[in-house]
């Protein structure tokens, strides 16, 4: 007889508007120069989209030094150092900037605050590609990052009455507001973005999570673990209540002894990870289980992103 399983599937989830347009970028840019076309770090924290990108003529590499002149260059999603297309434009390579909208929204705010004299706070993680490419559109110093609510206690600015503070836009809703609430009963006056910088995308598939977790014996994460967000969602769904919470690149890195005594499973996928990778865990779970699925939806996306305007029209005139 064939095992009984309650499936959760979270929604929204997986691919955000950042993460489809930078792809579309790669793709276009391609079809436009043809191949290769160099990419500047993982356009996105997966493995399974760069390895289809590799396939048509992408070519990854860490650092722009190992691109040659005469190539085009893709900057990643996740934004780079002012000083990257600084290089770009002195070499007169051809660069496309794929880095979402919403992270070049944190970097004009850090921009503004820099402007008009303010140290500047930045909530995020160290190392993490968005949170190096934030701190490098100002100068070395400018940018003070805080990780922890220790850090905001402890912090000692030089003016404690002309701050402001940014975030990275992958983090806890929970954990960033833990530092937030810091910040700003140590100094009352500190700047805030007009907006929260934490994407919609993020908080959305935060929420669906929550939704769901506390009817979860186990919660499976689709996404890459140097994938800020979906980490971000394994922590979510332990706090919401689920009892265990685990992250997988795909169907192949289930274990199934997670599942004895499972009779509840939710579903979910971090921005930066496709549709068919959790259709693929699906499939995996049907061959195992009589699945019934039960689709928790808590908001309908709608948002999109234009394409630079550059490849935009240079496929335009390509398809006239």
């Amino acid at each position: 007889m064939v095992a009984h399983l309650k499936l959760l599937l979270a929604s929204p989830r997986g691919f955000c508007a950042g993460v489809d347009r930078a792809i579309q970028i790669v793709e276009r840019a391609i079809a436009t120069y043809g191949a290769p076309v160099y990419v500047r770090h993982e356009i996105v924290h997966n493995r399974h989209v760069v390895d289809r990108l590799k396939a048509v003529g992408a070519i990854f590499v860490e650092e722009l030094e190992e691109c040659p002149d005469d190539r085009p260059v893709v900057f990643s999603a996740h934004g780079v150092p002012k000083s990257v297309p600084a290089e770009a434009e002195q070499r007169r390579m051809i660069y496309l900037d794929a880095t979402c909208p919403l992270v070049s929204k944190v970097h004009v705010e850090a921009e503004r605050h820099f402007e008009a004299g303010r140290e500047i706070v930045l909530i995020g993680h160290a190392g993490h590609p968005e949170v190096v490419g934030t701190m490098g559109q100002l100068p070395p110093g400018a940018v003070t990052l805080i990780q922890t609510s220790h850090e905001a206690e402890t912090f000692q600015p030089r003016n404690p009455s002309n701050l402001a503070f940014v975030t990275q836009t992958t983090l806890s809703l929970e954990d960033t507001a833990e530092m937030v609430d810091v910040l700003r009963r140590r100094f009352p006056d500190i700047a805030a973005p007009h907006k929260e910088d934490i994407c919609y995308a993020t908080t959305n598939r935060q929420e669906a999570v929550k939704a769901l977790a506390a009817r979860c014996d186990l919660l499976l994460v689709v996404g890459a673990r140097n994938s800020s967000n979906s980490v971000r969602l394994v922590e979510v769904g332990l706090k919401a209540g689920a009892k265990e919470a685990k992250l997988i690149a795909e169907a192949s890195g289930i274990d199934w002894s997670w599942f004895e005594g499972v009779g509840t499973l939710g579903l979910t996928a971090g921005a930066s990870a496709p549709e068919l990778l959790v259709q693929g865990v699906i499939t995996a779970l049907s061959e195992r289980y009589g699945l019934e699925i039960e689709e928790i939806a808590t908001r309908q996306e709608t948002v999109t992103f234009k394409l630079p305007r550059a490849i935009a029209l240079q496929t335009d005139d390509a398809a006239n």
